[in-house]
């Protein structure tokens, strides 16, 4: 059955023009009856230009362009949007660094309704589940992972191992009654914020393992600064957990 949705697959990119092209091809190997959509954040590298090229001779290819870097989050919320819009079924949301290896799409699409199991509301690429792991990725990194899944899934009641990773698959449907303007994430507390508004939407999660390779070409767009507002972000929202509120 998840053969026949009508699947989206969505990248949000700022300066990924090494990454792009090599990343639509590997997405359309594995999943050539889906839609992909760029959204690039004004990239000075080219990026959307690129995109935009490629998709006047595969329509399959569609490119986002928004004035600047406005955030992770936005973006995501930006394609959700266009999902929901254009009538998907899923939502597929990756990264454009290979992270996300595109050979996990297919396992990642089957979750959503297996034949011998409930259907999920989200299916999440995990690295913290068996099977799954990372590859590239000094100990404190590691360390620093693990602890802030344990901080989100403490503070917001979250049962899935992977709650920060962005490898997901979300049934369109569940995205229609989220109401994205209350998100308050921008940057990398997204993730976890997301899963969160949709478990009080009554989600069904499931984790499909994958290995999260660090990236190999371009810039980590990673900082100190976004890292500590994310962890602010997600005690706000426990407090508001913990309160029912």
């Amino acid at each position: 059955m998840s053969q026949q949705r009508k699947t989206l697959v969505t990248v949000a990119t700022y300066n990924e023009r090494e990454n792009l092209p090599l990343l639509v091809e590997a997405v359309f190997e594995q999943l050539p009856a889906a839609e992909m959509l760029v959204v690039d954040d004004g990239s000075p590298d080219g990026t959307g230009q690129w995109c935009d090229e490629f998709g006047r001779g595969d329509p399959r290819l569609r490119c986002l362009h928004r004035s600047g870097k406005l955030g992770l989050g936005t973006a995501i919320v930006a394609a959700m949007r266009y999902a929901v819009e254009h009538g998907y079924d899923y939502m597929l949301n990756m990264d454009a660094d290979f992270s996300h290896h595109p050979r996990y799409l297919p396992a990642i699409v089957a979750a959503m309704d297996p034949p011998d199991d409930e259907p999920a509301d989200v299916v999440i690429g995990s690295r913290y589940v068996a099977g799954g792991g990372v590859e590239g990725w000094p100990l404190k990194r590691r360390l620093m992972s693990a602890a802030v899944n344990l901080y989100a899934r403490t503070l917001l009641g979250l049962r899935p191992r992977d709650c920060s990773g962005g490898y997901r698959c979300y049934r369109v449907d569940l995205l229609r009654r989220l109401d994205a303007d209350a998100i308050i994430s921008r940057g990398y507390s997204f993730q976890e914020e997301v899963l969160w508004r949709l478990k009080r939407l009554g989600a069904r999660f499931r984790e499909v393992p994958i290995v999260f390779a660090d990236r190999q070409r371009g810039t980590s767009k990673i900082n100190g600064r976004e890292a500590w507002a994310a962890l602010w972000i997600l005690f706000r929202l426990g407090v508001k957990n913990w309160l029912h509120l």
